[in-house]
């Protein structure tokens, strides 16, 4: 069992949980070079939430790419960095952050490894264009000999019954055991009002996702940094996974909100949407809410 005090204000080497009030500009600057396993991080997307200030899209990409390389810095040899953004909405148009940021990271001499699709389902609904349902995960490593465990992030065959038609294998099955490769388009529900994991932050990040990164990128007990920690889910992901977390928030609130969650994750209490849960199928509430309470009209092609 831990306490709250097991929780470090400030990066130590022995801790096994950080929590940093301020800019993570300041964080980063205590942190020795390579000596983070792995950053994955959703930052603000320019848009004037709450815990931002929108400035123009060169400012932006400036300043994200400050806050880049010193992450690239601190990064080990053997690491990643995965940065999970939107889009940035300009009077409806909108520029992919993923396409902005690539050249960042690309002049640091990072290697893209995937571009991960997170695709969810509730949102925002546009009149003017598709409403958006999804965003991306650059997965960058730092250099070519990265860790990556694949086994631990494994999801069920779909044919777990298929059999080799022919070749020296025919009549085996074909697939492993373990599992199969999820592959590079995620399907996980955003942190809505009515996901077991919501807090006030209007943003949240679903551990689920941060898991499938924590699993796959890191091994027991090496550091995991979240630069834009929000509500603490990337350092409490890191606790559960018997890794240590580190993280920093400029919010108040928030940092009040991490600290708990936080402290949840070493006690087990903290309630989350485990890894493997099947996505809610609206079928399952009955027929009241499936069935269609409207005529639809016919639309002429």
């Amino acid at each position: 069992m831990f306490d709250i005090s097991e929780i470090a204000d400030r990066y130590e080497p022995d801790a096994q949980a950080v929590v940093f009030q301020g800019d993570c500009l300041d964080l980063l600057a205590t942190i020795p070079s390579e000596s983070i396993q792995l950053v994955v991080t959703s930052p603000p997307y320019n848009l004037g939430k709450e815990y931002e200030k929108r400035s123009t899209l060169p400012q932006y990409v400036a300043w994200q790419s400050q806050i880049i390389t010193e992450c690239f810095r601190v990064v080990k040899p053997t690491g990643s960095i995965c940065w999970q953004v939107g889009n940035y909405v300009d009077k409806g148009r909108i520029v992919p952050l993923d396409i902005a940021l690539y050249s960042t990271f690309d002049k640091l001499g990072m290697q893209l490894r995937n571009r991960i699709v997170w695709h969810f389902e509730h949102g925002l609904h546009s009149s003017r264009r598709l409403s958006g349902r999804y965003e991306t995960i650059m997965w960058f490593t730092k250099t070519s000999e990265y860790l990556f465990n694949l086994d631990p992030i494994r999801v069920p065959q779909k044919y777990p019954g298929k059999k080799y038609f022919k070749g020296p294998h025919a009549g085996e099955y074909s697939g492993n055991p373990l599992g199969k490769n999820p592959g590079d388009v995620w399907i996980f529900p955003n942190v809505k009002n009515n996901h077991i994991e919501k807090t006030q932050h209007p943003c949240q990040f679903p551990i689920e996702l941060v898991d499938r990164l924590v699993l796959a990128l890191t091994n027991e007990q090496d550091w995991v940094l979240d630069p834009f920690m929000g509500v603490g889910s990337t350092v409490a992901s890191a606790i559960r996974r018997h890794r240590r977390g580190a993280g920093a928030e400029i919010v108040s609130s928030y940092v009040e909100i991490a600290h708990k969650r936080i402290q949840q994750a070493f006690e087990g209490t903290l309630k989350v949407r485990e890894m493997g849960t099947p996505v809610y199928d609206p079928r399952d509430a009955g027929i009241a809410l499936t069935k269609v309470p409207w005529t639809i009209p016919t639309v002429e092609c």
